[in-house]
């Protein structure tokens, strides 16, 4: 411990800065570029450090680009989570996955009935929500099975990787078909449509009338498809690849959804099971990961049990909390941080904010933060509030639409956002702990695989700042130590609050 002002356990807020990275200025750093005077001075004192967010530090393979979802999950779990991503390719490693009972008795009935596999998913190496090599697998276990008809419904990034690589990408798709001797790319459609999670149902209808019935333009080949649109990877229009044939799923045929991480493939997930059923069709289903859909799918993977963390230690203190967030990252501040448990305790209150209007990042890179900083000055002016957390989503929202002009913007409203914050902890007592979930908006371009760079509104691996403020106008900042990890928030939370880490947690207080 450190100064007086750190020591006093007392009422905070815990401000999660999502995209929030670390990287010196360059000519594609939006967060070097914008005007941030309030968070430059804020990683200059002394109560800062760098924390890892990305790779082995919060469960991830090694190298891997941290993400939301494991950021929020490691913060409130207090210890690094085997993410699903390492669990599948844990799996791949040790030939579990081919060998996988429920895969092999889906495979068998499939080959045996003569119908066909529909493998539906990502097809790119972001590592985020997918990762191509795992549909590799996937086709082996079939050729292995002897299925006969293998269909690959891609669906293409442009967030998670550069954008203008899905051609590449596909190509990758046709080259793991072939040396599985199985497989061939049946439906193309972007993630903007098959990874909505904005519940724009408008949007999913197109990618199960695509998978299910075959519904989209016919192209020649996936290529085709691939630079079909003018919007980007992410918005390729649903299109059906001629050559594949009758590429819809029919009664008996089976499904295997090779997403590893469940909130943008949930969506298309329980509308297509719920539309096979309303016409008819009996469909075996699986999915590589566990997903959290209401329809019962089958996992080949397990999740790491996420329990014991900060929500778990604050319901147990009896210590009241107020999350709040736009839509966007409502869940991860909510069911995430809690260790991926929906479970509204006693002494939770949620606040999500919504718009008047549809979002626009391009054109509102501002979004709704106005509102999340009402409610988090509001909640922070609470005599019965222990802890407010909450997530400011612009910079990392913004930095994946891959504008870089948009994201300095995104950038300067977050810093401005950030000092009325700061204001309304220092008027009722509060201290502050701000930290990032993962980098991405100080790396805005990336090499495509043709040596070219292009715009990039992917993660980074680059750490991320913490920053504790203390309660006291004035106080000097406690010293915090030179190396950290997200697995080290929540018992510095537990810590500035007064109470002991959990006995799950492998972090430790930063004080």
């Amino acid at each position: 411990m450190s100064t007086a002002g750190a020591e006093v356990a007392g009422p905070g807020i815990l401000l999660v800065l999502d995209g929030w990275g670390h990287a010196p200025p360059a000519a594609d750093n939006a967060l070097s570029a914008a005007h941030t005077p309030v968070l430059d001075e804020l990683v200059a004192q002394g109560a800062s450090t760098f924390a890892d967010a990305s790779g082995e530090a919060v469960g991830l393979l090694p190298d891997t680009v941290g993400n939301s979802e494991i950021g929020h999950m490691v913060i409130g779990a207090g210890r690094p989570l085997p993410y699903d991503s390492l669990l599948v390719q844990q799996a791949i490693d040790s030939g579990a996955l081919r060998t996988h009972p429920e895969l092999g008795t889906v495979l068998e009935d499939v080959a045996a009935s003569g119908g066909a596999l529909h493998l539906i998913g990502l097809c790119s190496d972001g590592q985020i929500h997918a990762h191509i090599e795992h549909l590799g697998d996937l086709l082996a276990a079939a050729a292995a099975h002897r299925v006969g008809r293998v269909f690959i419904h891609a669906i293409t990034d442009g967030r998670d990787v550069a954008d203008h690589t899905a051609g590449a990408y596909l190509q990758r798709v046709a080259g793991l078909a072939g040396h599985a001797g199985t497989g061939q790319v049946a439906t193309v459609i972007g993630r903007g449509y098959a990874l909505d999670k904005a519940g724009k149902l408008e949007l999913t209808k197109q990618a199960v009338a695509l998978v299910a019935d075959g519904v989209g333009a016919r192209v020649g080949s996936a290529h085709e498809a691939a630079t079909s649109s003018e919007r980007g990877d992410e918005w390729v229009p649903p299109s059906v690849v001629s050559a594949a044939g009758d590429v819809r799923v029919a009664d008996g045929d089976a499904v295997v959804w090779f997403n590893f991480r469940s909130d943008r493939i949930q969506q298309f997930a329980d509308a297509l099971v719920e539309h096979l059923a309303a016409t008819g069709r009996t469909v075996g289903m699986l999915s590589l990961a566990q997903y959290d859909t209401r329809a019962s799918i089958p996992a080949l993977v397990k999740r790491a049990d996420a329990s014991g963390g900060l929500g778990d230690e604050l319901a147990a203190a009896g210590l009241r909390s107020v999350r709040i967030a736009e839509a966007e990252k409502f869940e991860h501040v909510t069911y995430y941080i809690n260790g991926r448990d929906s479970t509204v305790r006693d002494v939770e209150e949620h606040v999500r904010i919504t718009g008047d209007q549809a979002p626009d990042y391009l054109t509102r890179p501002q979004m709704n933060l106005d509102r999340v900083t009402d409610a988090i000055a509001q909640a922070a002016a609470r005599d019965n509030v222990d802890l407010v957390i909450a997530n400011l989503a612009n910079i990392d929202v913004v930095g994946h639409t891959g504008n870089y002009q948009a994201t300095v913007t995104a950038c300067e409203h977050t810093d401005a956002a950030v000092a009325r914050i700061l204001d309304a902890a220092r008027g009722s007592g509060r201290w502050v702990l701000l930290v990032g979930d993962h980098g991405n908006a100080e790396k805005m371009t990336k090499q495509a695989p043709d040596g070219t760079t292009r715009p990039y509104g992917g993660h980074t691996t680059n750490p991320v700042p913490l920053v504790l403020v203390p309660a006291a106008a004035g106080a000097a900042p406690a010293a915090l130590p030179q190396q950290a990890t997200l697995a080290d928030v929540a018992p510095t939370v537990l810590h500035l609050l007064g109470h002991k880490p959990g006995s799950a947690m492998t972090g430790r207080p930063l004080l």
